[in-house]
């Protein structure tokens, strides 16, 4: 304790110029040099204890009225000895801490502008630095908004309290709930946003809010990783915003946020994008999935990540963004299809054993049996035919979201990283179906690419490597633990080995009259029975080529605002038939 009277001392003397003995007279305001009349105490009653707020109010008007550094530190000794009792400061940090209360209107306040009120030299402010630092750390100063430049802004809560003349609570960082730990780390990512620290202050703050919270699996797992203070900086961005923003992808430009030098980011980003950050080589984060594909410039946080360091939360895979990626059930739009009778027996049938509480059971017995337990069926025909819907409208009707996959689209992509690519949509569909109560339908649509019969491998590296992404496929199915659709138009060239693995196959064949006649009726309920026989018997086509005739009649009736004609929508479906040379059997005229 004497130690720290003698240091309080002798930092007092440097600013205040205070003498070795106390002044039996000092804080007497009638016996204060100068203009020798009392300060205002703003009729503050005899003997009622003065508030903080009132000290503070005290050093700023002596420091006003007095001319000389003796003056001021005879008139306000008192008050500044009751601000150094009541907050546990020294004689110099309640001086310094008052002028910056005087100034708290402004998010900056430089030590700089301090100094003629302070009656400092310019090497006294350097050496008073440490004190705005140690003000600093019991949080009754922070930092302000210029990033270029040190200053400090005294904080709204420090104001509320000097108002209320209530103590100054410091919020301990130590031992936190695993909530306000993430209160605490979104408060720091924000002022690294709105520049108000730099990076290398962000990390330092960020190291230390681990090592006082190394009860919570976050912190343990932080330190354990070793990692360089940009990816440091990097993960805590990836955790923050999955917690707080409920958002577990993270973009190039959310990036861009917490790395404001460019030559930084550039690097980052490339980084990234090779998949040579110790983030990727840690297996902490990866490639986020889109139409089941990675997209290079998107990443999110791995399932290992998770566990290891949000277990307290449950949130690796009860995560509301774990929707992220699929097609909603409750999203798809209801839609009649019509089917001939195999058709819609098969189906009925399919729609049934896809319902939750016949599907959990069926997989059960089959596990007990010690059968595979999933689902892999083929819906093959002609384009058009309502193989896709049919999947929606299934989907739809037994409340599972759908994950799709269009290998025709996108077939390029699998050149080069091909094989780790389809791998990895499987391991996300199983991310999905333990994220969801109802497994989602995985969904190759036009699958003709990646079913089709294997190629002889001495034809060159492109046959190789399908045949290597069917292998990847096959042994996926074997493994299956949930519903996988494939849809395709060619079944000719289907390669024996996924004939076997698919336990459904329905065939979707063109509409029969009476399905045409109906599809005609549902589409353009102003047509008249006869007229939709007629159309019917005249065109053999498929529900998609008469829903397509069906739009081009309500784009027409926008543009003409025109009635049903026959003869218009014979035009179109004239338009709609590729081989005009057909004959045309039975009808009317063109």
């Amino acid at each position: 304790m004497g130690n720290r009277k003698n240091r309080s001392r002798v930092e007092a003397e440097l600013l205040l110029g205070l003498p070795d003995e106390p002044n039996k007279d000092a804080g007497n305001p009638s016996k204060t040099p100068g203009k020798g009349k009392k300060p205002n105490l703003q009729g503050n009653p005899q003997n009622t204890p003065l508030k903080v707020l009132d000290h503070i109010e005290q050093i700023l008007n002596i420091a006003k009225d007095t001319k000389t550094e003796e003056e001021f530190r005879k008139a306000a000794k008192k008050n500044i000895e009751a601000i150094s009792r009541k907050l546990k400061i020294t004689p110099v940090q309640a001086v310094i801490f008052s002028h910056m209360v005087g100034k708290s209107n402004d998010n900056c306040i430089y030590p700089s502008e301090l100094q003629e009120s302070l009656r400092c030299t310019t090497i006294q402010l350097i050496r008073y630095l440490n004190d705005f630092e140690e003000l600093e750390n019991k949080r009754l100063i922070a930092k302000g908004r210029d990033r270029d430049k040190k200053n400090y802004q005294v904080p709204p809560t420090v104001i509320d309290a000097l108002r209320h003349n209530k103590p100054v609570k410091v919020k301990s960082k130590t031992n936190l709930t695993i909530y306000h730990f993430f209160d605490e780390l979104e408060v720091a990512i924000q002022k690294i946003i709105d520049a108000e620290i730099t990076l290398h202050e962000y990390v330092e703050e960020l190291k230390s809010l681990m090592e006082n919270n190394m009860h919570l699996s976050i912190g343990k797992a932080f330190m354990s990783y070793h990692l360089p203070n940009d990816s440091l900086a990097l993960l805590s961005l990836f955790c923050e915003t999955l917690v707080n923003n409920d958002d577990e992808d993270i973009d190039m430009q959310d990036i861009a946020r917490l790395f404001d030098d460019r030559s930084k980011y550039h690097r980052i980003r490339r980084d990234l994008i090779d998949h040579s950050n110790p983030l990727f080589k840690k297996g902490l984060i990866e490639n986020t999935m889109s139409d089941g594909f990675a997209d290079k410039e998107e990443f999110t946080l791995t399932d290992k990540a998770r566990n290891e360091l949000l277990s307290e939360l449950d949130i690796n895979i009860h995560n509301a963004k774990m929707k992220k990626g699929l097609i909603l059930s409750k999203e798809i739009p209801e839609k009649t299809l019509y089917y001939n009778a195999k058709e819609e027996k098969l189906i009925a049938g399919l729609r049934g054993l896809l319902q939750p509480d016949n599907f959990k059971a069926i997989q059960k017995r089959l596990k007990h049996k010690g059968m595979r337990n999933g689902f892999a069926c083929l819906f093959y025909g002609k384009p058009g035919t309502g193989k896709t819907e049919t999947v929606n409208q299934i989907a739809r009707m037994t409340g599972r979201d759908v994950m799709l996959v269009d290998i025709a689209e996108t077939k390029s992509c699998f050149f080069g990283e091909s094989e780790k690519r389809i791998k990895g949509v499987f391991d996300k569909y199983r991310t999905y179906v333990k994220a969801n109560t109802i497994a989602p339908i995985l969904l190759f649509n036009e699958a003709d690419a990646v079913i089709g019969k294997r190629k002889d491998v001495n034809s060159g590296n492109v046959a190789q490597t399908e045949n290597t992404i069917q292998n990847i496929i096959l042994q996926e199915m074997e493994l299956l633990d949930g519903i996988m659709i494939a849809t395709t138009n060619l079944t000719k060239n289907l390669d024996p080995a996924f004939e076997r693995r698919f336990l459904y196959k329905v065939e979707f064949n063109k509409p029969t009259l009476e399905a045409r006649k109906a599809i005609w009726k549902s589409q353009l309920p102003e047509l008249g029975d006869k007229d939709a026989e007629t159309l019917a018997t005249r065109y053999d086509f498929s529900g998609g080529q008469i829903e397509n005739i069906s739009r081009k009649r309500s784009i027409d009736s926008i543009i003409h605002a025109g009635k049903i004609d026959l003869e218009t929508l014979n035009e179109y479906c004239i338009d709609e038939k590729l081989d005009k040379t057909q004959e045309l059997t039975i009808g009317f005229k063109a």
